[in-house]
């Protein structure tokens, strides 16, 4: 998630700083934009220096040599408005509110809030008397209609030396603004995650190994999901060119075996167990210790089952809830209705990997979600992200239906 937050020139501007690492908490991506004013009470330093981001400033950037204006710049703020989830102002000043309710553009800041779809939020900081100015308020009603978000000042003693409302509000009820404007939870605080994310390898000698096309898009999706949710995860992963989410904990494994083995190690705390990895189901029975010569003849070679990791981990864990995947080509409700019944899970997520936007590689994925009592629950093509979040939607509804316990005994 991406957001701009906009800092205006009022005393509270120090503060955003704090809202900074505060939204950064919720694992939300800041850029910061300024107006001319605020620079006067913050430095754009201080901003760059905490995002790790470039701090807009100007509208235009600086001319160049020959005196004309640098064209990227001059439409930066189209690029911004496309690619951030929401806009909050805080603190929001007076003058930035009057100009936003009466559709003035004249920097960057205000530009963006007319060029944007996303969600806004605004937190007020002034003095008292220009809080409950007759205008003020008829600016904020405005606002309000339109659908912008207000976050009210809090009362208190203020800069100017004055007592009333007009105080920025709490760190606390901006982010949780936020937020909600950003549709995130905090629904798995509770709960362990265990997720396993892309292909295993099993090898035929030193240099050849079987594999498939699993990039693990679909299980790194589901473990960023938990944990913006707040779940603790741990995510048991073959070879992915990927990296893991923030606050996530990494196990890599490269073969079935290995991913077996973590996953039981990591099993204990466990009160949610999604097994998105695309395991091989046969290894070789003996790998050879020298690489294969091509010979000109036919080549036989003698595969056995690898651990059935989903299964195992079901019969283990009657209390967690176990949610396995179906990649299949053909007769995927066939199918899925029954890998569910046979690995005793509580919900099997299956595809058509053969689908347009689903399968290996995408970034978008086209499921049906099956449970044990008989729902079928076709989702449409959407990011694997929504993927992973209706998959976490599904199991709190079923879990607070049934009773699934979550607070597993360690096995």
């Amino acid at each position: 998630m991406r957001v701009a937050l906009g800092v205006s020139g009022g005393v509270a501007a120090y503060k955003a700083a704090e809202l900074v690492r505060r939204l950064q908490q919720e694992r939300i991506d800041v850029q910061v934009v300024m107006t001319r004013s605020a620079r006067e009470f913050v430095a754009p330093l201080t901003f760059a220096a905490l995002t790790g981001q470039k701090v807009i400033t100007d509208l235009f950037g600086a001319e160049g040599g020959d005196g004309a204006a640098n064209v990227e710049s001059a439409i930066e703020h189209i690029a911004v408005a496309q690619r951030i989830d929401a806009l909050v102002i805080a603190p929001a000043t007076a003058n930035v509110l009057a100009k936003m309710a009466r559709g003035i553009a004249d920097d960057f800041l205000t530009t963006l809030y007319l060029a944007t779809t996303a969600p806004v939020i605004v937190a007020p900081a002034m003095n008292v008397n220009m809080w409950e100015h007759a205008a003020t308020q008829e600016n904020i009603a405005m606002l309000r209609a339109r659908g912008v978000r207000v976050v009210a000042p809090d009362e208190g003693y203020l800069a100017c030396g004055m007592t009333g409302a007009g105080r920025l509000a709490g760190l606390e009820a901006i982010a949780h603004a936020v937020t909600d404007a950003l549709g995130l939870r905090h629904d798995l605080e509770a709960d362990t995650v265990l997720v396993t994310a892309g292909p295993t390898c099993e090898d035929l000698d030193p240099v050849r190994y079987l594999t498939n096309r699993s990039s693990g898009k679909m299980g790194y999706a589901i473990a960023d999901a938990a944990a913006r949710r707040g779940a603790r995860v741990v995510l048991v992963s073959g070879p992915a060119a990927l990296d893991a989410p923030v606050g996530v904990e990494l196990v890599p494994v490269r073969s079935t075996e290995e991913m077996h083995r973590a996953v039981l190690q990591h099993l204990g705390s466990a009160t949610i167990v999604v097994m998105a990895a695309a395991v091989a189901d046969y290894r070789p029975v003996m790998a050879q210790s020298q690489k294969m010569k091509r010979s000109g003849e036919h080549l036989l070679l003698e595969f056995e089952p690898t651990p059935d990791i989903l299964a195992d981990v079901a019969r283990r864990s009657p209390e967690r809830f176990v949610v396995g995947f179906a990649a299949e080509t053909d007769h995927v409700a066939e199918h899925a209705r029954r890998k569910l019944a046979a690995k005793a899970a509580n919900m099997i997520v299956a595809n058509d990997v053969t689908a347009e936007g689903a399968g290996f590689d995408h970034d978008t994925n086209v499921v049906t979600i099956f449970t044990r009592d008989g729902r079928e629950t076709p989702l449409p093509r959407m990011s694997k992200s929504e993927v992973a979040n209706r998959i976490f939607d599904r199991v709190l509804e079923l879990r607070a239906m049934h009773g699934v316990i979550a607070a597993p005994q360690d096995h």
